[in-house]
């Protein structure tokens, strides 16, 4: 089977889709002539033409404000916002026009857009280039929130929010560009339904994105200890697949999530209160596992320490299970 590289993944899915549909396009800033900055996007403007694959002035609130309109006038715009910690700059047009608008247009009009956005720590790119903001939109109905962990899954979603009728903020970890996995085609995936990666029967792990194959990493070190852990790819954060995280939850009665954020806010917390909520009367334990509530570092040592690594969630399993991992 051949491999699939991650960035290779988003580059297929933008490029079938483009082909696809002739009301698609893509703009945002260095990602038409220059291929964009992580090198996700090089060729598209050369197969598709000027006029539906385009760079713009940098202007995050303009780009928003552009896919905005182009949706509500019948094109399927898809814009990249380079880092996502500068989506803070486009959050009006997303958060109070293109989630908004199916409901204030009394159902009759959608807003088929799609924002990708590179997110995550480890890079060394510093406190204001590193972000996961996954949480400032959590709670924003009408926005859902896609975040894959390995390419196929990158492929798969992408298409399938190219293809939704509404706003789909798409987050993709700078540190998964180069991840490969053999790929053997593939089917456009359902956004909100999350994944079983691995069965286990002692303790459910949740996680997304770069997180997730850190849990898998844990999870093998764990099983050495007599350990056997379920991780759960939750692939989408808003909405999150409550049942598959209850079904595992019921089976293993122990959990815990892995976010690259703050504690504080986070999604983490979200899937904790619905575990506690939704009926489940015998847990033994549930815990989250996040970063520090202060900036990222951008010292390598300090950043390393900063991120919830494999090492770092086995050692707070066998801690919370009474076990020296």
């Amino acid at each position: 089977m051949p491999a699939l590289e991650f960035r290779e993944a988003i580059r297929e899915a933008l490029d079938e889709e483009l082909a696809r549909d002739e009301r698609v396009v893509f703009f945002g800033e260095d990602v038409a002539a220059a291929g964009g900055v992580f090198a996700v996007t090089p060729g598209l403007r050369e197969k598709h033409g000027p006029e539906r694959v385009f760079d713009t002035p940098i202007s995050e609130l303009a780009l928003a404000g552009a896919a905005f309109g182009s949706a509500v006038c019948g094109l399927r715009p898809i814009i990249e916002i380079m880092f996502g910690d500068f989506l803070a700059l486009a959050m009006d047009s997303l958060v109070n026009q293109a989630a908004k608008y199916f409901y204030i247009s009394r159902e009759q009009a959608n807003v088929p857009l799609v924002v990708r956005s590179a997110v995550g720590a480890g890079g060394r790119f510093g406190a204001i280039h590193s972000q996961t903001p996954a949480s400032w939109f959590q709670n924003v109905p009408g926005l859902k929130i896609v975040a894959p962990s390995m390419p196929s899954d990158a492929k798969a979603l992408l298409q399938a929010a190219i293809r939704d009728e509404n706003p789909v903020l798409f987050l993709e970890h700078k540190r998964l560009y180069g991840v490969k996995e053999e790929c053997d085609g593939h089917e456009v995936a359902e956004i909100g339904r999350a994944r079983v990666l691995r069965k286990g029967a002692d303790l459910t792990m949740v996680s997304a994105m770069k997180g997730v194959p850190e849990c898998l990493a844990a999870a093998e070190r764990l099983s050495g200890h007599g350990i056997d852990a379920e991780v759960i790819d939750l692939r989408t954060l808003r909405p999150i697949d409550r049942d598959c995280i209850l079904r595992s939850l019921t089976k293993t009665n122990r959990l815990v999530v892995v976010e690259e954020g703050p504690l504080t806010g986070g999604w983490a917390a979200e899937i904790l209160a619905l575990a506690a909520e939704h009926g489940l009367h015998d847990i033994d334990d549930i815990w989250r596992l996040t970063t520090p509530d202060h900036p990222i570092p951008y010292s390598p040592p300090l950043e390393d320490a900063f991120l919830p690594s494999a090492e770092a969630i086995a050692e707070s399993v066998g801690a919370r299970l009474g076990q020296r991992t």
